[in-house]
């Protein structure tokens, strides 16, 4: 897909979001923004295609990655997690919906420690009970932060293919939104 959500290139996702740069150490190029996050995961710290996948999808598609991410562990999580990975799933379904919001809203701690406490964080982002925006980042970093949290918790061994499935599910979803606005456009 030559225009994957409106970017060119890596390049032009950090020039619309410097946050990434705080989250990321590989420089910003001028190639496709699904080869870059490929070049990612084969390169020497994988974990960042995570973050560039946490970054280049829409807010609610990355927030429903990063569920989806954590669904797979569930085994590893705690019922409290699981509790707000539900949660978030009723969020995702109806952003909208203010009682999904302070639900939500409620359940989170704004000092996530768990992996899907920081995915529900992402997803009550924009209340301003967390003033979650002054802090200049944005919800894909919340995103990022429980994914690799979650990896965190799967054994050294199985790391690498959790990791690459993961990428590989967020660039499919990549691909998935890029098409729907595509589509949305006519």
């Amino acid at each position: 897909m030559a225009n994957e959500l409106g970017y060119r290139t890596a390049r032009d996702l950090f020039l619309a979001c410097p946050a990434i740069a705080r989250d990321m150490k590989s420089p910003a190029v001028a190639q496709p923004p699904l080869e870059f996050c490929r070049a990612l995961l084969a390169g020497r710290v994988p974990e960042e295609a995570v973050t560039f996948c946490a970054y280049l999808l829409p807010e609610r598609a990355a927030v429903w990655w990063g569920h989806e991410c954590l669904s797979h562990l569930a085994e590893l999580l705690a019922e409290g997690d699981l509790e707000l990975l539900a949660l978030v799933s009723d969020w995702v379904s109806e952003p909208g919906n203010p009682r999904h919001r302070a639900v939500l809203s409620s359940a989170v701690d704004p000092s996530p420690a768990t992996p899907a406490a920081w995915i529900a964080l992402s997803a009550a982002w924009r209340d301003p009970a967390f003033d979650m925006l002054s802090t200049g980042f944005p919800a894909a970093h919340a995103v990022n932060a429980g994914i690799l949290a979650g990896l965190a918790r799967v054994s050294t061994a199985d790391r690498f293919a959790v990791l690459s499935a993961f990428v590989e599910m967020g660039i499919q979803m990549v691909e998935m939104e890029a098409q729907r606005q595509s589509v949305d456009a006519y």
